[in-house]
């Protein structure tokens, strides 16, 4: 008999946490399934759509279960949410005496050692930069944590930020004069005491590739990794077990160098001409490699002579800065850190530059006045495979969109889970009365030249009918630009455009608005929850296949091709359903939320393929017609109207409330 379902299935213990709370059979599946993955210390996959209630599905078995436990989520705001509410609910109601930790990446503490260093040499920073650095200042006098997230007065991309942190390169671990004080070291020594464990998937991956960010200290004794928001997961390991160097990498280098020599004996001025001839050396690679925002193979610009001539010198530049600082390396902790990083930088610049793994794909990318060269996997299966095997424990990864029309292979694949036990949960939702799926009419193919301006012409009537409260979602940033060009004559609602204001403030004003219109590419298509009628209607305006200029994707088609396999079939098909489903889930969050979904590509009905996409989304109800759509948001308003005459009628009266 499962203890789990025992536990959710007494309602008074969460009734008083959550209000209204009452297990779903779904939810009780996968508690059990967690249960018992944990008891034989198994792999499994579980896809728990929207309104399963799967975080209490994991964290209840995770935190009744003996031994420690790590739990991953995708973003730190999630990381955020599971710690700070979800986590203190489940652990009351339980009733049990845990100890849970947090534990994010070095960027996202202060580091006092850093912060000390540049405080006195304010005077060469800009007016911004300087007067945040006192805005830090006084709050590192008064925080708990030196968790960042904290000082909510400055904005994530504040310049402050690489000046008062740490990075791999420059922290001095155990050789820092501050360590007895560093938040980060804090958060580590609190993570390895406790019993659950919350990080993020970048923190646990750039672990798992040896860079040395703590979670490696946790593993040997876990019990359990638990990875909610699994569907990311290939990514972001490809991201860590690859390699790269930047620009910013190596400026900073520069300017740490110089913020070392200062407390040493050094020659300044020759260090000063020294970084000064490396920093330029950056620049003119950075103009050789060609305009911003591009993103491509390494060996189409690689014989070109003026980025061979560029590397090459800035390959020269950083060996004659390791000379300059062979002799200087013992006499700061932070000079010897500086002397390390500036070899590392070399040896890894050569070995991008070089090119020489097959099984990696070399690419870079360009931005205004900085570039990154990359090597990462064309597969992590193996090397995932691998780090799972050296430590046995319950592995288990959790989303909503894991599957392909219901098959798993697709995600197990890519991570090497083949001996996974996989378990797929429909999401308790009634979308056939929820929810609308309308794919217009009479469009063009999105390979048209005017399929943007077309799409927005047929969406402005649903816009209207939906009194605004629409997602509109592109699959490039091109198409959003062109349609939000296109809108803001036209539109009788606020329009909020990414790229004109953070993520955040995007969704607190659409949230407040109350009645807007939000066009935004790849980051809103997931992670986003809004609830209630401030969101009706979310449009996507093409299928959401990969960018066929994408390097990394490009490496990977051509590699299933050599191989036999059918890239479409084996890879973009399958990667662009389970995109579609993630954006798709922005439309309901919640038992009463009621709203259209737009798929404005023709190719979902018009191509056999369109099938799998179609079979993939919750069961709505389907239509072609506009005038369905119209009907659909006018019953929604008179059901709204009703509700509200409702409310008033039941408020009570000045007579009946006791004063």
């Amino acid at each position: 008999m499962s203890q789990v379902r025992d536990v959710l299935r007494d309602g008074e213990r969460f009734a008083a946490a959550i209000p209204g709370f009452s297990a779903r059979a779904p939810q009780l599946d996968m508690a059990a399934a967690v249960e018992s993955a944990l008891a034989d210390l198994s792999t499994l996959v579980v896809e728990a759509e929207t309104g399963t209630g799967k975080t209490l599905a994991y964290l209840v078995p995770a935190l009744l279960a003996d031994g420690p436990t790590i739990v991953s989520t995708g973003t730190k705001s999630l990381q955020d949410q599971l710690f700070f509410k979800d986590l203190p609910v489940v652990v009351k109601a339980l009733g049990v005496r845990r100890q849970v930790a947090l534990l994010k990446g070095r960027a996202n503490y202060l580091c006092p050692y850093r912060l000390a260093l540049h405080r006195e040499e304010a005077r060469f920073l800009t007016r911004e930069t300087a007067e945040q650095l006192q805005i830090v200042n006084h709050w590192a006098q008064r925080t708990r944590t030196g968790d960042l997230a904290e000082l909510q007065e400055l904005p994530e991309d504040a310049p402050v930020w690489p000046w008062v942190t740490s990075t791999t390169d420059n922290c001095l671990g155990q050789d820092c004069p501050s360590y007895s004080e560093c938040p980060l070291m804090k958060a580590r020594q609190s993570a390895q005491e406790a019993d659950l464990v919350v990080v993020n998937h970048h923190l646990f991956f750039a672990d798992a590739a040896l860079k040395g960010e703590g979670v490696s200290d946790l593993l040997p004794s876990a019990n359990a990794v638990i990875f909610d928001e699994a569907h990311q997961l290939p990514d972001v390991a490809a991201s860590f077990f690859g390699e790269s160097v930047s620009a910013r990498q190596i400026t900073e280098l520069t300017r740490d160098l110089l913020s070392e020599a200062s407390h040493t004996a050094a020659d300044l001025q020759s260090l000063n001409s020294l970084c000064a001839a490396t920093d330029r050396c950056v620049a003119d690679l950075r103009l050789a490699m060609g305009e911003e925002g591009r993103r491509a193979p390494w060996n189409e610009i690689a014989s070109l002579p003026a980025v061979n001539e560029a590397v090459n010198a800035l390959l020269a530049q950083l060996e004659e800065l390791d000379g300059a600082l062979e002799p200087l390396h013992k006499t700061t902790r932070g000079m010897d850190s500086c002397c390390r990083r500036a070899r590392e930088l070399q040896t890894s610049l050569r070995r991008l530059v070089a090119a020489a793994d097959p099984q990696q794909v070399y690419w870079f990318e360009n931005f205004r006045r900085a570039f990154m060269l990359h090597a990462t996997p064309l597969t992590v299966a193996d090397a995932f495979d691998a780090h799972r095997a050296r430590h046995r424990c319950a592995w288990i990864f959790t989303s909503a969109t894991l599957s392909v029309a219901g098959n798993f292979q697709h995600f197990t694949e890519r991570l090497g889970l083949g001996q996974a036990t996989t378990l797929r949960l429909e999401s308790p939702f009634d979308f056939r009365r929820q929810a609308v799926l309308y794919v217009p009419e009479d469009l063009p193919m999105p390979d048209s030249p005017d399929y943007t301006r077309a799409v927005v012409d047929a969406m402005l009537p649903v816009i209207r009918a939906a009194g605004g409260r629409t997602f509109f979602l592109f699959t490039s940033h091109r198409a959003l630009r062109e349609a939000a060009q296109l809108l803001r004559s036209r539109l009788d609602f606020p329009l909020l455009v990414q790229g004109e204001a953070g993520r955040r403030q995007l969704l607190e004003q659409f949230r407040n608005l109350g009645n807007a219109v939000l066009l935004g590419a790849a980051s809103f298509w997931e992670g986003i929850d809004v609830r209630g009628d401030t969101l009706s209607c979310v449009i996507i305006d093409k299928l959401p296949f990969g960018s066929p200029g994408d390097p990394v994707a490009a490496a990977r088609i051509d590699n299933i091709r050599q191989r036999g396999g059918q890239p479409f079939r084996d890879f973009q098909l399958p990667q662009a359903v389970l995109t579609l489903r993630q954006g798709a889930g922005r439309l309901i969050r919640d038992p009463s939320d009621r709203g259209l979904l737009v798929v404005a590509d023709p190719r979902i009905v018009s191509r056999s393929y369109g099938r799998l996409f179609l079979d993939s989304l919750p069961g709505m109800t389907r239509t072609r017609k506009r005038e369905v759509v119209e009907r659909f948001f006018r019953m929604l308003q008179a059901e709204d109207a009703q509700r509200m005459q409702n409310l008033k009628d039941e408020k009570p009266t000045h007579e009946n409330t006791g004063n």
